[in-house]
């Protein structure tokens, strides 16, 4: 298995499929690379020799942000919005959905697990 980045692609698979990967590089991005570089992407990844290998860290090192740096500027981000209590900051701490969804129902990937109210029912029961 080559290593890019601290990261092992798999062998088995075409380049630019192997080089997505790391985070931050996506299919358009990894097939941009290939030919920047002069790399075949549909050649497997066991193929690549350690000069291409040295070659595509040392672009994605110099042109994108990947990995752990991207990770720490997308938390950097969100800490961000949390300190300066905007609308999106407020969301991320509440752990509520960020983009505008709807919670009244379908929330649950962000809400948890349903938290049952007690005596919700048992209101109108009361009223007669």
């Amino acid at each position: 298995m080559p290593r890019i980045l601290g990261v092992d692609v798999p062998n088995d698979k075409p380049t630019y499929i192997s080089l997505t990967y790391l985070f931050g590089v996506g299919t358009v991005s990894a097939i941009d690379l290939c030919y920047a570089l002069g790399v075949d992407p549909q050649a497997k990844a066991s193929t690549l020799s350690e000069d291409d290998i040295a070659r595509i860290n040392t672009h994605l090192d110099k042109e994108l942000t990947v990995e752990g740096a991207l990770r720490r500027k997308v938390q950097q981000d969100i800490s961000r919005l949390r300190e300066i209590r905007c609308y999106r900051g407020i969301r991320h701490r509440r752990g509520l959905p960020v983009r505008g969804q709807r919670t009244r129902t379908n929330a649950r990937t962000r809400k948890g697990v349903k938290k049952t109210v007690a005596g919700k029912k048992g209101v109108k029961d009361m009223k007669h």
